[in-house]
């Protein structure tokens, strides 16, 4: 493309797209967005030609990598034998069915029965009324309760902002809904002082039990939970939290939602996080790397014992989208699957490359003065920037200092996210150890220009 053409794009953006998360006037200020234009394994390229590394994969979501011709070739296949049909009427189509026996085989046993969706932010809206409906069914309608938690992030709908922990979202629209109360997240770094983190972790557990009991057990529903809190800030919990978090569930008779639609799909190095921290959940929330980001898809797994409920006691569930189950979307899936498992990627994340790009960003940034942690399980991570490596202090500005280091990012054509004060990250599962090379190079070039804005190089 020219420059003519991205000059013209630029304004009609300015004049008839509504970005998501974006201020607008500061975005009008910096000439308009970045037109990307091609993507390759995990190489974007913009409008003017420049190639930008891609350490977020997207928005958490291109497991694969870009540019995969087995992805296109099952959509285009698809579409040329059946681009659409539903699921209602008592119909169904071939790709819908084979993905949900598919997800039922890969997650944890006792999620037999899969519902599709469009998004993360719609299966949680989906597992609030399923949740609801499931507690009148037993008898106790008063159970309506929702617990999340502070930096949880679950979508952007009215309920599922009302899931979320983030306040800022919370002062738009009158929110939480009633019905939704949060608790402290098992951050280590943040909170834990001189506490093990074990200790710690058990700490932040019994937060949840204790917010249980001030409501009363009788008025809550469920506690919703990512295995990894993912756009909260890499929140990684000690191994001593989520066993504590079942047993609270199950002695107090709430149920249990595993959201992973960051999670899941190798990202932490298993299959699905609640393998990894032994999670039983009874709804698991599934999106993002279910297509690889190719084509929008979601999933709410559904445990057998709310599942046999509503289906036996429930009758007519008055609940679904004109797109559940689209069968483009769900054949795009099975081939994003299939090529997971053909390639080895979930174990790839965990016992390769996962190490290796920790590894490798802890050597770049051995002893950088504003670096406090690098942590990091499978393909996702966070660096921790502080004023004080020791004490753990935060530069002042409430988290400026974070979208300081990401712009330098974003100028130097690397892609990480500023969260509060930190820089997070999660490419794709099929990067190469030269291209974690790159991405830990370019992360201490950001860094050390932060550090000089800082005064501090």
């Amino acid at each position: 493309m020219s420059a003519v053409d991205t000059a013209a794009l630029k304004r009609l953006s300015g004049a008839h797209h509504w970005h998501p998360f974006t201020d607008h006037q500061e975005l009008a200020a910096l000439g308009g967005p970045r037109i990307i234009t091609h993507a390759d394994g995990v190489w974007l390229t913009d409008s003017t030609g420049a190639r930008i590394l891609d350490a977020m994969a997207g928005l958490w979501c291109v497991n694969v990598g870009y540019g995969r011709r087995e992805l296109a070739d099952a959509a285009y296949q698809q579409l040329t034998d059946l681009s659409f049909y539903h699921g209602f009427f008592k119909t169904t189509t071939e790709p819908t069915v084979r993905l949900a026996a598919k997800l039922a085989e890969l997650t944890p046993p006792g999620l037999s029965r899969a519902f599709f969706a469009n998004s993360g932010s719609e299966a949680n809206d989906t597992i609030v009324r399923m949740a609801r409906h499931y507690w009148a069914l037993k008898g106790k309608p008063e159970k309506r309760v929702f617990i999340g938690r502070e930096h949880g992030y679950h979508g952007t709908t009215m309920a599922a902002t009302s899931l979320n922990g983030m306040k800022v979202m919370h002062e738009q629209g009158g929110l939480p809904l009633p019905g939704f109360a949060h608790v402290m997240a098992p951050y280590p770094f943040e909170a834990q002082g001189q506490m093990s983190a074990e200790a710690f972790g058990r700490l932040a557990a019994r937060a949840v039990e204790e917010k249980i009991l001030a409501i009363g057990p009788e008025n809550v529903a469920a506690f919703i939970g990512e295995p990894v809190q993912g756009a909260g800030g890499v929140i990684i919990p000690p191994d001593s939290y989520w066993p504590e978090i079942n047993r609270i569930c199950r002695e107090h008779d709430i149920l249990l939602i595993a959201d992973e639609v960051i999670c899941g799909f190798g990202r932490l190095g298993h299959w699905f996080g609640s393998q990894r921290y032994g999670i039983r959940p009874d709804f698991m929330t599934l999106a993002k790397g279910i297509t690889s980001g190719y084509v929008p898809l979601s999933a709410v797994m559904v445990g057998d014992r709310v599942a046999e409920t509503l289906i036996h006691e429930g009758g007519e569930f008055y609940h679904g989208f004109t797109y559940s189950g689209h069968p483009v979307a769900c054949a795009v899936a099975l081939a994003n699957l299939e090529v997971i498992e053909r390639e080895g990627l979930v174990d790839r994340a965990r016992t390769e490359i996962g190490p290796y790009l920790r590894e490798k960003l802890e050597e770049v940034l051995d002893g950088h003065p504003i670096v406090g942690e690098i942590r990091a399980e499978g393909m996702i991570g966070a660096i921790e920037i502080v004023k004080d490596r020791r004490t753990r202090e935060r530069f002042a500005g409430g988290g400026k200092v974070g979208l300081m280091a990401r712009d330098h990012c974003f100028n130097n054509n690397l892609i990480m996210r500023g969260i509060r004060d930190s820089l997070v990250f999660a490419p794709a599962l099929s990067m190469t150890k030269e291209e974690a090379d790159e991405a830990a190079r370019l992360a201490r070039l950001a860094l050390d220009l932060t550090a000089k804005d800082l005064g501090v190089l």
